[in-house]
């Protein structure tokens, strides 16, 4: 199985990226989670990274492309994956659709958390990343209705989106996800 998570900043896309892979037994790929230890660990990437996520924006298309290739290139990335994080333009569910083809493999599914903007942004500002200041919060929310949300009619016009309902419990979210992937 091969899954794209996709949501705004605090649907919860980390979280259940992560009870996903354990419940498959597939390897995560979560962007965000590699740019953050990136910074933290001063390597080239993380000081590349660091001033657009200081400022809530996204990090250019050619390094992160270049690391999803990477990480789809991974011997244990062959019988499936959860991607978090990317991605976040219809050009680069476009670009992700090309790498894919070029290493035999396909997209299984898009799922897309839907949560009102007020839910992301409380849950946003609750967490302790220190990306999530209050202005950095409000622009990531300001690009997901401006350049995600393209991603969606991209991944419906090809028959690959699923929409759950990310204003519930982590488990009820799940249990959904799991229900119509069963289904599907």
């Amino acid at each position: 199985m091969r899954l794209v998570i996709v949501g705004g900043s605090g649907s919860g896309k980390s979280t259940q990226a992560q009870r996903l892979c354990s419940q498959l037994e597939i390897p995560l790929i979560a962007t965000g989670e590699l740019l953050r230890q990136a910074i933290a660990n001063f390597s080239n990437l993380g000081r590349f990274a660091q001033p657009y996520m200081a400022t809530g924006e996204l990090v250019p298309d050619e390094v992160i492309i270049e690391y999803i290739l990477t990480q789809l290139k991974q011997p244990d990335a062959k019988r499936g994956w959860v991607l978090e994080g990317y991605p976040r333009t219809a050009f680069q569910a476009e670009e992700l659709d090309f790498l894919l083809d070029k290493l035999g493999q396909q997209l299984t599914w898009a799922i897309y958390l839907q949560v009102p903007q007020a839910v992301m942004v409380s849950r946003a500002l609750g967490r302790s990343l220190p990306d999530d200041q209050p202005e950095i919060v409000q622009r990531r929310v300001e690009l997901f209705y401006d350049r995600t949300i393209p991603i969606l009619e991209y991944y419906d016009r090809r028959r690959r989106l699923l929409t759950i309902n990310g204003d519930q419990s982590p488990e009820m979210v799940l249990h959904s996800i799991m229900s119509l992937l069963s289904v599907c």
